[in-house]
């Protein structure tokens, strides 16, 4: 079990349950690799995870976003981007 934050659970667990992934929300490793790491995400599944956070949220991330790689190399990350951008 790692020391998530409240706000890297909730996405961490809705990570999860839009990619119907056979894990728990807590036991994701929040700075470990996303893309590839021990998930198996790939690209599609970058796709779909910024599609639910859009919706979640309330912004996109864009694809043309020159910061994409260092929003979604990790939980972490990711979750610190969504806290600072989301409007819902």
């Amino acid at each position: 079990m790692y020391g998530l934050t409240p706000q890297e659970l909730e996405l961490s667990a809705l990570i999860i349950e839009a990619l119907n992934l056979p894990v728990n929300p807590q036991d994701v490793d929040p700075e470990a690799p996303l893309y590839g790491g021990t998930l198996g995400l790939d690209s599609i599944d970058i796709l779909e995870i910024s599609m639910v956070i859009a919706k979640q949220y309330g912004f996109m991330i864009s694809s043309d976003n020159d910061n994409k790689v260092e929003i979604f190399s990790c939980l972490r990350n990711l979750c610190a981007y969504v806290q600072t951008h989301k409007t819902k």
